[in-house]
């Protein structure tokens, strides 16, 4: 179930590959390693898109990409898991990160209203800054974590789950064949 499930979501090898930000990595996304799916890729894949998800920067998919090239995990995978910080979940998690490092340093959350300049940003990497990046870190190394470990079960759990179904059928097979004889 977790394969057909990821495959589905999944976005197309070929568009992927054909991404003109992923054009710099060139012939580096031939490996075929890249685009199998099985239970090692896609774990590994679920771990490195969701720690470059709360990595406060632009071009998180591209961070995400250059990841799973030496991991060799599923890359179309690591891409898309970078959109679970989106602009509509962005706010919503960059703030609990922030309000997470602030509780592990120890300070005071304070308020602010976000402005899209320079100025702004050069007085909060001291203010809020240390707060908000180590909240980043932390939660980036959790989920990637989580979602590895989840998805290794998850997969796991579902070839068990198969096998069982297959021996049942066998079983209920070869009682009706007694049967019939």
């Amino acid at each position: 179930m977790p394969r057909k499930f990821i495959q589905r979501i999944m976005p197309n090898h070929e568009t992927v590959k054909n991404s003109r930000s992923l054009k710099i990595f060139g012939r580096l996304l031939h490996d075929a390693n890249l685009w199998h799916l099985n239970r090692r890729s896609a774990a590994g894949a679920f771990a490195v898109g969701l720690f470059c998800a709360f990595i406060p920067v632009p071009f998180q998919m591209v961070l995400a990409a250059a990841a799973a090239i030496p991991f060799r995990v599923n890359l179309p995978l690591s891409v898309a898991l970078v959109w679970v910080s989106n602009p509509i979940t962005m706010p919503v998690l960059f703030y609990f990160c922030y309000l997470l490092g602030a509780f592990i340093l120890d300070q005071p959350s304070q308020t602010f209203s976000f402005e899209l300049s320079w100025q702004w940003l050069g007085e909060s990497v001291t203010t809020i800054g240390p707060a908000f990046l180590l909240g980043c870190l932390i939660m980036a190394v959790v989920s990637s974590i989580i979602g590895y470990f989840s998805i290794s079960i998850l997969w796991r759990q579902s070839v068990v789950n198969a096998w069982r179904e297959r021996a049942q059928r066998m079983l209920i097979k070869a009682k009706q064949r007694v049967h019939h004889d």
